[in-house]
């Protein structure tokens, strides 16, 4: 098909989703009570489905009364008896591929399961929404008269047992529509390879041939893939590698350590970035307007959202809400109940409110990744607005970060201790480190109050980091590439301690 009529037909096709979008914007709760009462229907014959009746459930109340909610350690039993072969456990089509997540660098691996429902519904609805938001927001977009460079992960997929499993990007592309495969580069073949260095020179090869209009992956990989485009081809900046580029699809990581760095590398004022947040259990929102800094909640893909308030997160205080009852502002932990046969589960992620109307939000973090050691209940979403508003005030570039608690000792107080790997790194750190305190406090008043006077934290110390220290870090995890991603923030020191001592060598 030439590539104009395919332009031409593809942004139709995809406009027309518009009007289907348009009903969940106007009637949310009726659209996701549907979507619940849907999801108990089809699984009313499985084993969980007659454990608790789904058959006799007939609202949101009898549904939260009778279901736990539930952390992947304790439905795992489950999901090893589908591994193994049994069907009809918890979904009732077959399921055979699982999605293989470690969330950050947890050695125990979690097998996502993902159904075919989910895969179709979910996963490569959201991908042809995420254009069609696009298309509806920027009416001369020439998008489809090229195509997207998608940086997926680096793991081939694995057989076991007659199931598979991998990194979501490997099952999602291996199971592409044509359609999507038509308008991608680098190949399937080059995408599923399995080491990150050879993969990434294979990419170069393949894609620099192409006429690339928009990319699609995680930010801080895809820095490392467009700093190595420009060494290997000598350009200045990316436009003169594919002068057609127009938007960078991202998720996975927040994009504010990053913002500058890209702006220098695609100096171009009317090139966009649009935001998307997915995990290997689904795809949950878009940004759906241009240089918006919060997301559209997608409420029809299968997935049913409940929201559990933090201030009362792994509490004898703890209840869940459903979206009609979510306040503006309010940071919440997230349960999703799914087309893959997830019920009432904690995915690990905070989101806050931006909007009810429609529903919009931002990504603050995750559950187990905060520093609360001292009650000062430091949230990645503060930490990313902090360094993003010292780099713009001192002119430092960060390619990574980590940060974690020094625990008190005798008389001695507390404090936060960062390692940071400066791409461009300040001229005193000493400067760079006050910035960092004041801009946490004028953040987060909890952080502010236990540092009021050093009543309980110390001023915050700073270690800069050797040149690729989180990459060789990652590199001896077997976790280059695709989806992987730094720990930002812990309430434990084992990321950093173990950081510090490749730091120094040891």
């Amino acid at each position: 098909m030439p590539i104009p009529l395919f332009n031409s037909i593809a942004s139709w096709l995809l406009k027309k989703r518009y009007h289907q979008i348009e009903l969940f914007l106007k009637y949310p709760g009726e659209v996701q009570e549907e979507v619940l009462l849907q999801l108990l229907e089809i699984a009313e014959d499985t084993e969980i489905g007659k454990q608790y009746d789904f058959e006799s459930i007939e609202n949101y109340r009898t549904f939260c009364e009778r279901l736990p909610i539930r952390s992947y350690e304790e439905i795992e039993p489950l999901i090893e008896r589908t591994r193994r072969g049994e069907q009809n456990i918890f979904w009732p089509t077959s399921i055979k591929w699982f999605a293989k997540s470690s969330g950050t660098t947890n050695a125990k691996s979690k097998f996502i399961p993902v159904s075919a429902e989910a895969l179709e519904d979910c996963h490569y609805k959201s991908g042809k929404d995420l254009l069609c938001l696009y298309l509806n927001n920027n009416e001369n977009s020439q998008l489809f008269t090229g195509k997207s460079l998608r940086l997926g992960g680096s793991k081939e997929l694995y057989e076991d047992n007659g199931s598979f499993f991998g990194d979501l990007s490997a099952i999602l592309i291996d199971n592409m529509p044509l359609w999507a495969e038509f308008s991608s580069t680098p190949s399937s073949k080059v995408s599923l390879m399995s080491e990150w260095e050879t993969k990434l020179q294979a990419i170069i090869k393949e894609s620099t041939q192409e006429n690339v209009t928009s990319l699609a992956g995680v930010p801080s990989w895809m820095l490392v893939l467009l700093n190595k485009v420009l060494e290997e081809t000598g350009k200045d900046h990316i436009f003169q590698v594919w002068e057609n580029l127009e938007v960078y699809f991202h998720g996975g990581v927040s994009f504010n350590p990053y913002i500058e760095q890209y702006k220098n590398l695609l100096p171009r004022k009317s090139f966009k970035y649009y935001e998307i947040y997915n995990a290997s259990e689904g795809f949950f929102a878009i940004q759906d307007r241009n240089n918006a800094d919060d997301l559209l909640l997608m409420l029809d893909y299968g997935i049913f959202y409940e929201f559990i308030p933090m201030e009362t997160y792994g509490s004898g205080e703890q209840k869940a809400i459903p979206l009609w009852e979510v306040q503006v502002g309010r940071n919440y932990a997230i349960i999703i109940t799914t087309n893959s046969g997830l019920w009432r589960y904690k995915i690990g992620d905070t989101v806050r409110f931006t909007s009810l109307s429609p529903y919009r939000i931002k990504v603050t973090g995750r559950t187990k990744h905060h520093i609360n050691v001292f009650g000062e209940e430091l949230i990645i979403e503060n930490a990313e607005e902090a360094l993003k508003n010292i780099c713009k005030k001192t002119g430092a570039e960060i390619k990574d970060y980590t940060a974690g608690p020094v625990f008190m000792s005798g008389k001695e107080k507390g404090a936060h201790e960062w390692i940071i790997e400066f791409r461009k790194p300040p001229d005193e750190l000493d400067y760079f480190t006050e910035f960092l305190d004041n801009a946490l406090k004028s953040l987060n008043s909890d952080y502010e109050a236990k540092r009021y006077k050093n009543t309980t934290l110390n001023m915050p110390k700073v270690h800069i980091a050797r040149e690729n220290l989180f990459y060789d870090w990652l590199k001896s995890k077997d976790k280059l590439g695709g989806q992987h991603k730094i720990p930002r923030l812990s309430n434990r020191r084992d990321y950093l301690d173990e950081l510090l001592k490749m730091n120094n060598g040891s």
